[in-house]
């Protein structure tokens, strides 16, 4: 079995406990992925046109600032990336995360939590921003009711 990291982004906690989980289930290192800036309720409001995950989902260009990156990557084959789905795609911020790690020759999984919608064009779009190098192995949306067995298969098929 490879060295795995889960690597994650919650800005209500949900996320934190499926990336938790999913850590536990792959027998992966797990580090969370912190804005500078942490994000308060009215942030987090979609239904304000001017909050700050609004205007940020708006700008293909925005990259909020993170607290930092593991220190080694080089350790790892498999990267799990975790987030919630924020408008079908990833929060701005995953886009600074993968951009700011060197993923080439990793396996790259992304997992989401979503209250309703799926990953859109979410794989396409980080794709775009890593190297070539990088083997993208797909995606899950992990909700409350997945066991810890499927959570562990599906790590293990990542990497096959």
């Amino acid at each position: 079995m490879s060295k795995r990291l889960v690597a994650y982004f919650s800005a209500s906690g949900v996320t934190k406990a499926a990336a938790e989980r999913l850590a536990a289930a792959a027998g992966a290192d797990i580090f969370e992925i912190k804005p500078v800036q942490p994000y308060t309720a009215a942030d987090l409001n979609w239904m304000d046109k001017q909050s700050r995950s609004t205007l940020e989902m708006k700008d293909p260009a925005a990259r909020p600032a993170i607290a930092g990156v593991p220190e080694d990557m080089s350790g790892y084959d498999t990267v799990f990336i975790g987030f919630p789905i924020w408008w079908y795609v990833a929060p701005a911020i995953i886009r600074t995360f993968v951009e700011s790690c060197d993923l080439s020759g990793k396996t790259v999984a992304l997992f989401a939590t979503s209250g309703g919608s799926g990953f859109g064009k979410t794989t396409e779009g980080l794709r775009a921003l890593c190297p070539s190098s990088v083997k993208w192995a797909g995606e899950k949306l992990i909700r409350g009711g997945v066991s810890d067995g499927e959570l562990s298969a599906w790590a293990d098929s990542v990497e096959k």
